[in-house]
């Protein structure tokens, strides 16, 4: 039985419903449909919402993540890129977070389309700053700088957890060291971008390999680190090991703030998009640190 902390009431009031229309309109996903997220209801609810990009199915299968498998054989949507700037403006967002699947079976694994999307968004609403989590884009330099080269405001690459689970909790094609590359190569050739990681706990971890993980993501200069309760979407999926406790939330974001990172958000329900734009608040001074 879950404790009563990871509780959160459901609404679905006019903006729930005309956002829904609206996406299934537009043909359009977000991560907070497709990946169960607890979190739905609230976010809808204030007219935000992280928008997933290149369909909605992926081709790795962790075994921690709801979203389906399988092979979209190459296909990407032509219309996805005007109409994922179209929601933009229609939901007046100042701070949007793409995410996407993995695309394994695209040439390029879809770097191109992703910074295809965060450009269209520019032209269109250059006040709104752009939160991209993206694949890994295996590890390739010229993939990854094409993904950088349309300016997000963060780019986020998830280790999702500490090194000695990595597998089986994340698909064999991933890799923990694969996910420090990257936010390295971000960090170091595109020194303007913000990067950003997230921790998933209660999967048999200790808080000495998560202090491991925080101290591999400062040695790569990662500004922020978000840890988030997992939740078995299905009995198909990874158990919980651990239900962390509000105190033990606040422990991790002291350990981390003691550790440099710029920005944390730590609690039970948090997930690595959820409230992103606090982080933006924060460097523009309308919000101030909880260190905890």
């Amino acid at each position: 039985m879950k404790p009563e902390w990871l509780r959160v009431p459901f609404k679905r009031g006019d903006n729930f419903h005309e956002i829904r229309d609206n996406l299934r309109a537009r043909s359009l996903h977000t991560v907070c449909e497709e990946a169960s997220c607890p979190n739905l209801s609230e976010c809808w609810h204030a007219r935000t919402a992280t928008f997933m990009i290149m369909g909605d199915t992926c081709t790795r299968g962790c075994r921690f993540c709801h979203i389906k498998t399988g092979n979209p054989g190459g296909y990407l949507d032509p219309d996805e890129i005007r109409n994922t700037a179209e929601m933009v403006g229609l939901m007046n967002l100042r701070y949007v977070v793409l995410t996407s699947v993995d695309r394994d079976d695209l040439p390029d694994q879809g770097a191109g389309h992703f910074a295809a999307v965060i450009r269209a968004i520019h032209d269109q609403y250059p006040e709104t700053s752009v939160e991209a989590l993206v694949p890994d884009f295996g590890g390739d330099a010229e993939r990854m700088a094409t993904l950088a080269a349309s300016r997000p405001f963060v780019v986020g690459q998830n280790l999702e957890t500490v090194r000695r689970l990595t597998h089986p909790v994340r698909d064999i094609r991933a890799s923990y060291d694969l996910s420090l590359k990257c936010l390295k190569f971000y960090k170091e050739n595109f020194p303007e971008i913000r990067t950003k990681s997230s921790l998933m706990v209660g999967l048999g971890e200790t808080m000495a390999e998560l202090a491991e993980a925080m101290d591999d993501l400062r040695a790569v200069d990662v500004d922020v680190v978000t840890f988030g309760q997992y939740l078995q979407p299905t009995k198909k999926h990874l158990e919980v090991e651990k239900f962390y406790t509000p105190s033990e939330f606040n422990e991790l974001r002291r350990m981390a703030y003691e550790r440099g990172f710029q920005f944390v958000a730590s609690g039970p329900l948090v997930r690595s998009s959820y409230r992103a734009a606090d982080f933006l608040d924060y460097l523009e001074g309308r919000k101030e640190l909880d260190k905890g």
